[in-house]
């Protein structure tokens, strides 16, 4: 059954909605290469266009700024959530610096959800979004898209995790669950917990329109099959209703 933003993909009988927003985990610094940058922008846009909003950490240094303004230069809106140890600190990453940035702070469309702990962040997060996108990032990034795919796995939730895998950054990651299901460790169907989105052999990646290819992966994903346990007494197949 393939996803929606709108609907539980995990049980064709259920009417559990998810919210028709999405969580972006990202670097909150710039990168190298000028593909990381376009990467954003075209995530950001297409978001904003479609009508979806964002979900994300809060910051508004690096790729993860760029993204936040382009949704909000777009139209769009957006959930930041952020522990209250980085308001203190002064956020976190690089500045951008990019022509246009828009400033998060007293923005209209912009609703700040601050929180006590990273773990916390995490939650509000997973709950406020039905699916995850993750542009390249550091170790926070990496931790966060493989917990919220272990969710699913497990039964916690039932949402795609899409990994927009510009200039081959995520192929290291997709070798290494390949090597897991082929060791044993993670089950075949399982696999497909976590979809990769890749630049035609032919595009050119930092013109190629990443957002519009990521929430098309996202829409298309079916569940793998019922997570592992139930967490709730309301929902006996992991069925969309999260606990965490």
């Amino acid at each position: 059954m393939s996803y929606s933003p709108y609907t539980s993909s995990s049980d064709s009988s259920s009417d559990i909605e998810l919210p028709p927003a999405v969580a972006v985990y990202c670097g909150a610094n710039l990168g190298t290469e000028p593909a990381f940058h376009h990467v954003a922008t075209s995530l950001g846009e297409a978001i904003a266009t479609q009508e979806r909003s964002l979900v994300y950490g809060g910051g508004s240094q690096g790729i993860m700024g760029i993204i936040s303004s382009t949704v909000l230069h777009h139209g769009g809106s957006v959930t930041a959530v952020i522990p209250t140890a980085m308001i203190r600190g002064g956020g976190e990453g690089e500045p951008h610096n990019s022509k246009g940035h828009i400033e998060l702070k007293d923005h209209e469309k912009v609703v700040y959800v601050v929180v006590k702990s990273m773990h916390e962040r995490k939650v509000e997060m997973a709950r406020r979004a039905g699916g995850f996108i993750a542009l390249p990032g550091g170790f926070g990034t990496f931790e966060e898209l493989m917990e919220v795919a272990a969710w699913t796995q497990l039964g916690i939730h039932n949402k795609p995790v899409v990994l927009v895998n510009v200039l081959g950054f995520f192929d290291p990651l997709r070798m290494m669950i390949r090597n897991a299901v082929t060791l044993g460790f993670i089950k075949p169907q399982n696999e497909k917990l976590v979809a990769f989105v890749d630049c035609p052999p032919d595009a050119d990646p930092t013109t190629f329109d990443w957002g519009a290819a990521a929430l098309s992966a996202l829409d298309d994903w079916c569940s793998p099959g019922p997570g592992m346990f139930s967490w709730s007494p309301t929902s006996p197949n992991g069925n969309g209703i999260a606990t965490y």
